[in-house]
């Protein structure tokens, strides 16, 4: 079942956007439990859908969405953010290519399940 979390974007860490895949992030309410993991999902901005990769931390109070094909700036706005699919798990990585690598990948996988 499709878990619904909203909330306001917040500057997060900026590591998203350095390896290329810029997020927008938003604090997960207190009383939404979401389990950590890669999801599959949409969010929604201004009553627009748009396809995406959401990563929930590994503590559950924040998540960062990868809008495919989107790039406006969106810090101070409130999305909807659907979680779909859980692709993995949340995973260590030895470097930020081997991360890279790993979120290209995923990309491959949402292109697929989102998008065809």
């Amino acid at each position: 079942m499709a878990q619904i979390i909203s909330g306001k974007v917040k500057p997060g860490k900026r590591k998203g956007r350095t390896l290329g895949f810029p997020t927008a992030n938003i604090k997960i309410p207190e009383n939404i439990k979401a389990e950590s993991g890669v999801y599959a999902g949409w969010v929604e901005i201004d009553s627009q859908k748009y396809p995406a990769g959401v990563f929930v931390s590994l503590d559950g109070k924040s998540l960062e969405a990868h809008i495919l094909n989107f790039s406006k700036d969106l810090y101070g706005k409130n999305i909807v953010v659907v979680l779909g699919g859980k692709i993995r798990d949340v995973m260590k990585f030895a470097s930020d290519e081997d991360l890279k690598k790993q979120v290209v990948n995923d990309l491959r996988i949402l292109n697929d399940l989102l998008l065809k």
